[in-house]
């Protein structure tokens, strides 16, 4: 990670559950929060392959398409880095509980305790470690111009596959 960030890494990230997770090989699913139809369907295949091939994915899971994608890796049996943009949580959202309870889900952030509110700051700032903590990126759609445009620029200047 340090390597990609540089003077930006950070040092100290924030665990809750298998912390052996970051040991798989990991994809990043990212996708601005308007998404056209044709690649939410793109979206939802690529998640089930992951899921079916035991891909660990990491992600914020914050945009709908991402969201959409959680549930479909849910229910599989590989592993998921759930990143949230903010401290780590009191309690462990419901639809994660028993894949966190099976040791497949890692809950991680680069952010303490007590930073409890999501900004899109918090956000673009999560979004950089998840990339730079990647094997691979993928977007399932990028809006031009916007935030996840700006990642990608960032990410492509690290020569991420």
């Amino acid at each position: 990670m340090s390597e990609r960030l540089g003077r930006d890494a950070l040092c100290e990230l924030f665990t809750l559950g298998n912390p052996d997770l970051l040991r798989n090989p990991t994809t990043a699913l990212f996708c601005s929060a308007r998404c056209p139809g044709d690649r939410l369907l793109s979206a939802y295949d690529q998640a089930a392959r992951w899921r079916d091939t035991g891909r660990c994915v990491i992600g914020g899971f914050h945009a709908p398409v991402e969201k959409a994608c959680l549930r479909i890796l849910l229910r599989g049996r590989q592993p998921i880095i759930v990143c949230p943009a903010r401290g780590l949580p009191q309690r462990l959202a419901p639809e994660l509980r028993a894949a966190f309870d099976a040791g497949r889900v890692l809950v991680l952030t680069p952010f303490a305790g007590a930073v409890d509110r999501v900004t899109a700051e918090l956000a673009d700032r999560r979004n950089e470690v998840v990339a730079a903590l990647a094997d691979e990126v993928w977007f399932a759609h990028i809006t031009p111009g916007g935030r996840m445009a700006r990642l990608a620029e960032r990410v492509r200047q690290w020569t991420s596959p």
